[in-house]
């Protein structure tokens, strides 16, 4: 979502860096650009002046002008400012109660009730068992989508039902959830299409009678300015302890994610990066500004291996690749490994330097190719998979048809594993504990 920002800073910064000296008027014509691709970011105007203000007092100080790398230490500054804007650090959700409760509000279509589900799956990683309250009974069939996300998940969920006044239905799953041994109650409030004073008045209510550990606001950032008044709206209301932005995986300029803070003085504890149950992620505004400023985010790219991979299993392929022996199976082992992480776009973007090559901003990756590889290497046999050269043009015509794909699609699936084998080799000497541990995609 901040390709475009990311394109228009590196631009400003190419420029700086280019001159072997920075002076105050250089200075001034580099954050002149660095402002316009805010703005067009849709970055509230207020921070944006906050945050050029604190660069220029930095940069045009003895900090830079005494650097061997004036260009990169501007970088380095607005990097660690934009850091400080959004935050500076990760800030986990209040879990303090037994059980600790966590409200989540918000407007109609922010995505609520999906991020009460993944929220949930969050806190059972951490070990944690929470307990489902649909409290929106204005909506149809929003007690039954949380119900079914309950039922995925295998948790608790507080039998609503329609009829129910929502204050009587947090009440009494909170007494539930004590009895029933939860530590963590999820309640899913009613949203409205905007904000008026009954949907806060009866959040208040809710919030007086359950006295929440925490009160979550779940924005969408596809709306840009209107997810930060409206984020301002809410606290001044209920006091919110943070933001969950969703639909951070669309193409919003990303201007919600930059101003919330700075205007709400709330952190953003979590951003919904697609439509999977386990598609949310804490908010690290120093790994958010890396990306921001095409640096990559190498700490979140190795969570995400560490979360997926098999570790018995990489070991396993370790010792397979040090003695050359990857045959085709442990290659479709590697393209599911890969799409558990996410997107191949996204985890790409997540290389540092990555963004700023020209192949790519050309990449187009199309995540139906990793089906395809699947189901061809599935409609080879065990032999064929694990001794590749016996493959002549009958067993290609059989495999292709065996999976749906042409014979074309095969060879060149054929092809791209070859040149795999190529690159093990040549890596053999050093290296390949991050490959077999599943850190780097092939």
């Amino acid at each position: 979502m901040f390709e475009n920002l990311t394109d228009k800073l590196n631009l400003a910064f190419k420029k700086l860096k280019g001159h072997g000296k920075l002076t105050e008027k250089n200075i001034e014509a580099g954050l002149k650009e660095v402002r316009i691709a805010l703005l067009e970011a849709d970055v509230h105007y207020k921070v944006v002046k906050q945050l050029l203000a604190a660069i220029r007092e930095r940069a045009i100080g003895q900090e830079v002008m005494a650097s061997l790398t004036p260009g990169q230490q501007v970088v380095k500054i607005v990097n660690e400012e934009l850091a400080r804007l959004m935050g500076d650090r990760y800030e986990e959700p209040n879990l303090v109660g037994s059980p600790a409760s966590l409200m989540l509000v918000g407007l109609q279509g922010s995505g609520k009730t999906t991020t009460t589900g993944k929220l949930a799956k969050f806190l059972m990683k951490q070990h944690r068992k929470p307990y489902l309250v649909p409290a929106d009974t204005y909506r149809p069939a929003a007690i039954d989508q949380l119900k079914i996300l309950a039922e995925n998940l295998g948790v608790g969920v507080f039998p609503s039902a329609q009829d129910m006044d929502p204050v009587d239905i947090c009440s009494e799953a909170l007494t539930r959830a004590r009895k029933e041994g939860f530590d963590s109650l999820l309640i899913d409030t009613a949203g409205r299409l905007h904000i008026d004073d009954a949907l806060m008045a009866e959040l208040k209510r809710i919030k007086e009678a359950v006295q929440p550990s925490d009160i979550l606001l779940v924005a969408d950032a596809m709306t840009g300015q209107d997810a930060v008044n409206m984020a301002k709206a809410f606290n001044d209301a209920l006091d919110i302890g943070g933001v969950i932005l969703t639909k951070m995986d669309g193409d919003a300029r990303g201007g919600a994610a930059i101003s919330i803070r700075a205007i709400t003085s709330k952190p953003i504890k979590f951003v919904g990066v697609g439509e999977k149950l386990d598609a949310l992620e804490p908010f690290h505004p120093d790994r958010m500004a890396s990306r921001i400023l095409g640096m990559g985010d190498m700490l979140s790219l190795i969570e995400k291996a560490q979360g997926t991979v098999d570790k018995k299993k990489a070991l396993e392929l370790e010792k397979k690749l040090q003695k050359n022996q990857f045959t085709l199976e442990d290659f479709r082992d590697q393209m599911a490994q890969i799409r558990k992480m996410g997107s191949m776009e996204e985890l790409l973007a997540m290389i540092p330097g990555m963004s700023k090559l020209k192949q790519m901003k050309q990449l187009n990756v199309d995540e139906r190719e990793l089906v395809r590889i699947t189901a061809i290497i599935d409609s080879m046999t065990v032999q064929e998979r694990r001794k590749h050269p016996i493959i002549n043009s009958s067993r290609r015509k059989r495999i292709a048809k065996g999976s749906g794909t042409t014979v074309q699609e095969v060879n060149q699936l054929l092809k791209n594993y070859v040149q795999v084998q190529k690159m093990i080799k040549k890596l053999n000497k050093g290296g390949l504990h991050a490959l077999g541990r599943g850190l780097l995609p092939f």
